[in-house]
């Protein structure tokens, strides 16, 4: 598959569509109660244009996490999490550009086994990544009705957690989106590490994590969606936890802060 770097992007969440097709009036990812369309309307960009005036920045999380992140901010401005491992590097997550400086450290450091998601809000240009990289795109099936861009990288999957090597898995938790997923990774820290995404909100304050079905939009999950991603949840054991932002890192005691917000849900939802 070969990347096409005209195809429209999405200016507010970055979603790209193939450019063979018929553009929707509005984003199918914007025009949600999770999202959002911008206050100026839809507009679109691409790759051609955003490599104009924007780059990726890489910064070193720990020794096997590095983030990814277009700068100036685009879009959602979420960053995309590296993992690096003998066994295979995967891509947690997607920004909306790929450029050659990026392309040459990613290679740098053993190139891409695979790709994988916490939710569509950061679907992208997952379909650029895959082609240069030759790797498949890992997607719940749940959350198949929200991809754009199909192609024969997407591997769907079904059930409560995809074994992809070494111990790493998928966990499907749901919540904010029906397929929302988490990836743990057990010898990453001495309790295990969890890569969030937007499946769980990280506080700035570090002492809170929030599960909500739209961050933006400030709605709240409704008591049968919490109970099933709490029910999905409540068996993870790890002690990191990174999220979609430069700000959500919250190492050593990820899980009783996260323990003690699913609480605080259990005792609001009850009350």
């Amino acid at each position: 598959m070969s990347t096409n770097n005209s195809s429209p992007i999405c200016t507010t969440c970055g979603t790209q569509y193939p450019s063979d097709m018929q553009l929707p009036v509005l984003c199918t990812i914007c025009d949600d109660d999770r999202q959002y369309v911008g206050e100026n309307g839809q507009t679109w960009t691409s790759v051609d244009e955003l490599k104009k005036n924007h780059s990726v920045s890489i910064k070193s999380i720990n020794d096997n996490l590095y983030g990814l992140k277009v700068e100036p901010d685009f879009a959602i401005a979420n960053r995309a999490i590296l993992l690096t491992y003998p066994g295979g590097n995967i891509l947690w997550d997607c920004i909306p550009l790929l450029d050659d400086e990026t392309i040459r450290f990613v290679r740098s450091v053993g190139g891409l086994k695979a790709i994988a998601f916490s939710h569509p809000h950061y679907y992208s240009n997952m379909n650029d990544w895959a082609a240069e990289f030759e790797c498949p795109i890992y997607i719940h099936e749940a959350d198949s009705e929200w991809i754009t861009y199909p192609t024969e990288a997407v591997r769907l999957w079904k059930g409560d957690e995809l074994e992809l090597w070494d111990g790493i898995r998928i966990i499907h938790a749901g919540g904010h989106f029906p397929g929302s997923c988490m990836l743990h990774v057990p010898w990453l820290s001495p309790k295990g590490t969890v890569l969030c995404g937007d499946s769980v909100n990280i506080s700035p304050s570090k002492r809170h994590t929030a599960v909500m079905y739209s961050y933006p939009n400030h709605i709240l999950l409704s008591k049968t969606a919490f109970d099933a991603f709490d029910q999905k949840t409540g068996s993870l054991v790890f002690d990191c936890m990174y999220g979609a932002f430069d700000h959500q890192n919250l190492p050593g005691i990820a899980m009783e802060v996260f323990k003690n917000s699913m609480q605080r849900y259990r005792d609001s939802y009850s009350s």
